[in-house]
């Protein structure tokens, strides 16, 4: 989920340097809305994973 918020981030400086400011608008957009996800599901995997307890084979 990172690696498309940077590819949409590349996606929309590339096509601001070209003058596509639509393209870069949307762009820019998706890649804020895919980072704050990636960041809500990082933090929650790592409330959750913490807490669980795991059985050590001997």
């Amino acid at each position: 989920m990172l690696r498309w918020a940077v590819m949409f981030l590349v996606i929309a400086l590339i096509s601001a340097v070209f003058g596509f400011t639509d393209v870069a608008g949307t762009s820019i957009v998706a890649a804020k809305i895919l980072f704050f996800v990636f960041l809500v599901m990082f933090v929650v995997s790592l409330i959750l994973g913490g807490r669980r307890t795991r059985d050590v084979l001997e």
